[in-house]
This record gives structure tokens, sequence and C-alpha cells, in this order.
């Protein structure tokens, strides 16, 4: 009984890990593109949750459309009710994968596997060793399913077990907290649901059971954006919160209806698996239905219940530890520590940075000054700790260790600067002038900040994880950037050609924002890569900035 819930456990994990694996090739190969085309679409709430719809279904997850879509709102580039109706697309979009990742194509896995894996060692660009990394998670996914159902096969002879399932056969709403909270310790509705599909696939729990599951998993798969932007911005938490109250209902009501037993689920398909997922799709499509002309007005209903937040900075503690000083190996955890939380909030402010530009605010304004400041705070104690340290008798690679700390230092505080200085100011100057960018300078400046906000966020994850191809991929992008640059100012002169009356108001603000942020990334760039031998181990904050939102997350 042991080595089969070990191996259950496995298979779990395994379904769980290539879900990810799926997530982090398209965040890889796809992310500018993918902000771009969700920015795009979301013009109103039905093409939004359209779009919202399609980037659940590319990156398995609804929790990371979340996280985009939060972002969005806190820069200012969506309204909270936009970036909802984005959202609760993306639910829908994640529950009709369920229905693709149940099909049988057994037949295929090993040819999928052997391209995978091709093209993830033999690929000469990023791109392609990333759909690689994508065709691997996809076949692992069928074959962790596979492995769930020979598991479950043997297990559901057990008198246990067999009493456990009769039991929830009787206690539905049981079953319904227990698919919420199975939903949250997997942090993945997605592995969550096609996890009770399979079980009910082989018989080890009925049909009502696996569906008050799922319905159980819908509620935790909305807890778990709403508890990791619990500390965000404001329109970060109104979005999640507006996403529980509208689920969280809806999951009542579909749980009222399935212990009435006024619906046949046999009507839903042939067996109890497609039973499920289809329950799955119908909720999430009632859902979509029902709340997408309340969007605006439950958005408001967040705001008028939403308690506010004090700002961070007052909370704020420093990782840096003088007792640890005699310990050399411990002190500089506690530099990285640090300085993960300088990236942090230098994520922040350039997330909400772009706002400005849009409709200027002087209390954002503000706090993105305040935030630089406690940036500058950071930036000078680290220093003046790494001094201390290297004071001690300290071996020579923790030496190199604390150079690259203090380089690192140096330039997340070069890019704040570049943020709070540079940036404010430009966008102060078109307020104060009156002028706004043309709709087509617009798009391209935000489109370009989008890709310095990305790189951002891989140089964070260089950061927190030390790894190697990510750093790669991080300099790689230095060099793209300069030349992605160089094509927007391209374009601009061509629109100066034109007499384009916006443009040429804003043509020095305009090629001046866009050498900022090419800037801004080149000093983002600076992460030193480590060592195959060695990889740096970086480790999470421990007040992390609110606002990185969508860096801290697991596959949902």
């Amino acid at each position: 009984m042991i080595v089969l819930a070990a191996q259950l456990a496995a298979a779990v994990a395994l379904l769980m890990w290539s879900t990810r694996l799926i997530r982090t090739g398209v965040e890889r190969a796809f992310m500018p593109e993918l902000k771009s085309g969700l920015k795009r679409l979301s013009g109103n709430s039905v093409s939004a949750a359209a779009g919202g719809s399609f980037a659940a279904m590319i990156m398995q997850s609804a929790t990371a459309v979340a996280l985009i879509s939060a972002g969005f709102a806190v820069s200012g580039m969506l309204a909270p009710h936009t970036a909802l109706a984005l959202v609760l697309g993306a639910e829908l979009g994640s529950a009709l994968m369920t229905r693709v990742l149940i099909l049988p194509v057994d037949a295929v896995l090993p040819f999928a596997l052997l391209i995978g894996v091709t093209a993830f060692f033999k690929a000469h660009s990023r791109k392609t060793k990333q759909v690689g990394r994508i065709i691997i998670g996809l076949a692992l996914v069928f074959i962790s399913l596979g492995m769930i159902r020979e598991a479950t096969a043997p297990i559901g002879d057990n008198a246990i077990i067999q009493s456990i399932a009769s039991y929830f056969r009787d206690d539905l709403v049981s079953a319904y907290v227990l698919g919420a909270v199975l939903t949250w310790a997997m942090h993945s509705s997605l592995a969550a649901v096609l996890t009770f599909a399979t079980f009910a696939a082989t018989g080890l729990i009925t049909a009502p059971v696996a569906a008050a599951l799922v319905i159980g998993a819908n509620l935790g798969g909305a807890a778990i954006p709403f508890a990791l932007l619990w500390t965000a911005e404001r329109p970060a938490r109104l979005i999640a919160l507006g996403n529980l109250v509208a689920r969280g209902s809806m999951t009542l009501v579909f749980l009222i209806v399935l212990i009435s037993g006024s619906v046949d689920l046999g009507m839903l398909g042939a067996g109890a698996a497609q039973q499920v997922v289809a329950l799955h799709i119908l909720l999430n499509g009632t859902l979509l239905l029902v709340a997408l002309p309340l969007v605006t007005p439950i958005t408001r209903l967040a705001n008028a219940t939403l308690p506010r937040h004090s700002m961070p900075e007052s909370t704020s503690l420093s990782a840096l530890d003088p007792d640890a000083l005699d310990h050399p190996p411990l002190a500089l955890a506690c530099a990285q520590r640090e300085l993960l939380r300088m990236s942090e909030t230098v994520q922040a402010i350039l997330l909400s940075v772009m706002h400005l530009f849009r409709d200027w605010d002087p209390e954002q304004a503000r706090m993105i000054e305040r935030r630089e400041d406690e940036i500058d705070r950071m930036h000078f104690e680290t220093k003046i700790y790494v001094s201390r340290l290297r004071e001690t008798n300290i071996k020579p690679e923790q030496d190199k260790k604390t150079l690259e700390i203090v380089a690192m230092a140096n330039s997340l505080e070069e890019a704040a600067d570049r943020i709070a200085v540079n940036l404010v100011g430009l966008a102060k100057k078109m307020s104060d002038e009156a002028i706004t960018f043309s709709d087509e300078g617009l798009a391209d400046i935000a489109h370009f900040h989008d890709q310095i906000v990305t790189n951002g966020q891989l140089a964070l994850s260089v950061l927190t994880t030390g790894d190697a191809e990510a750093a790669r991929q991080l300099v790689a992008e230095k060099d793209r950037i300069r030349i992605e640059e160089q094509k927007l100012q391209e374009r601009h002169l061509k629109r100066l050609q034109r007499g384009a009356i916006a443009s040429v108001e804003t043509t020095n603000i305009h090629q001046e924002t866009l050498r900022v942020l090419k800037q801004i990334n080149a000093a983002l760039a600076m992460s030193p890569i480590p060592s195959p031998k060695k990889p740096a181990t970086c480790l999470k904050a421990a007040l992390p900035a609110p606002a990185a939102l969508e860096v801290r997350h697991e596959q949902g």
C-alpha cells in the first residue's frame, strides 16, 4: 500500500511539474508576443475574455494569466474591469485544456518525446529550444496521467480507500472542501482537475464525488491568485477579489444543484472522467456568460469592500543581519536576500511607471520616488555590509561573490534612478506641456516597455534560482533590445516624415524614453552568469516588494 501511495504521489508530482514545464517554455519563448497580443485583444470585455482564454490554453495556467492581467491593471494599461474579463476568459481556457489533455494519444507520445528532446538539445535558436521544452511537457502530462491510472487501479480495491470513498458519496460538501484544499496545495487547478478526472476514470471515486471535487477545485483555483496578489497594489487586489467572489458564488450554485440531484451527470458524457471535465467546462462557461456583463459592478463591489493597505515602506525590514558577519556563507545569503528585495522593488516601479505616460498621477509619481529612495538606502546598506564582510577572513570564491553582489546592487540602483528620475521626469514634462504621444508611438513605447518588464522578471528569476540558461538568455536579450530600439527609432522617424502632429510635438520625449528604457534593460542584464559547477544560490526576501506580480507564482 505504501509503495502504491508513493507511485500515485510521484505521478501527481510529475503532472504538476509537466504543466510547469510547458508554462516555462511559453514564457521564455513567447512572453513579449503573448503580452502584446493580450493588450491588443483587450479593447472590450468580450475580446479580452477571448484573449485570456487563448493565453491560458497556451500557458496551461489561468493563474499565470491572472498575474499578467494584474500587472496590466497596476501599470494602468488596462482598467480593472477589463483585466477581470481577461481572467474570467482564462479560467474557461484552462478548463478547455483539460478536455484536450484527457484525449487518448498514447500512440504518438514516443514520437512527441523524440521530437521535443531533439529540438531542445539540437536547436540553435532560443525559441526552437523552448518549443522542444513545451512538446516534452505535453508528452509528460499524458504520461503522468497514465501513471495515475496505473497507480489508482490497485488502490481502489483497498478496504480503507473504499470506506473513504463511501463516506464522500454521502458528504459531497466535504468533497467540495477537499477539492479546494487539494487544488490550493497543488497550486494548479488544471493539474487538480486532471487528477480528479483520472480517479473517476479508474473507479476510485464515483462521478458525483469527482464532480464535487472539481467544483471545489474551481474555488481553490480562484484562491491561488487571490493569495498571491493580496500584498500587491490595489488594482491587482481588485481583480483577484472580483474573480474569487464570482467563481466562489458560481461554485456554490453548482454544488447546490449537484447535491439536490436535479441534474443527471450522464448527460455530460459517457464515462465519469468525461462527465467531470464537461462539468468543469460548463461551470466556467456559465460563469463567463453570467459575469462578463457584470465585470464593472463586480469590480466596484470589490473596491467598496477591499481594505486599504498602508504603504509598505514603513514596515520594510532589512535582510542584512549584522550577527551573520562572523559566518561568511550566512552573511552572503543575507546580502543576496537584500539584493532580491532591491530587484523586486525595481520591478515594482518599472511596472507602474508606464501609467504616468498615459495619465499623469502625482501620487503615483511620489510613490515611485519613495520606493527609489528605499532602493538607494538598500544599495548603500548593502555596500557597507559587504565591505564589513570583506574585512573578515573570507575565501577567494567568497570574495569574488561579494564583488558580484556589489556590481548587481550598483546596476539595480542605476535602473531605479533611470526610472524615478528620467522616466518620471519625461512623463511630468508631457503633463506640463499638455502633449501626448501618437497612438502608434504610444503603442511602440508600451510594447518596448513590456519587453523590458519581461526581462526584469527574467533577471529576478536568475537572481532567485541561479539558472545558467536563464542568465544566458538575459544577456542575449540585451543585444536584441538594442536592435529593437533601433527599429522603433526608425519607425518614429517615418512618422515624422509623414508630418504626424503628435509625433512632431513629442519627438524628443519619445526618443529619450526609448533610450532610457534600453539603458534600464542594460542595467537589469548585469546579473552574473552562475557557474555550471557552483550555481548561485539566492534566497527569497523576507518582505518582498508588493508589485512584483508576475514572477512569484506556481502553476494554476
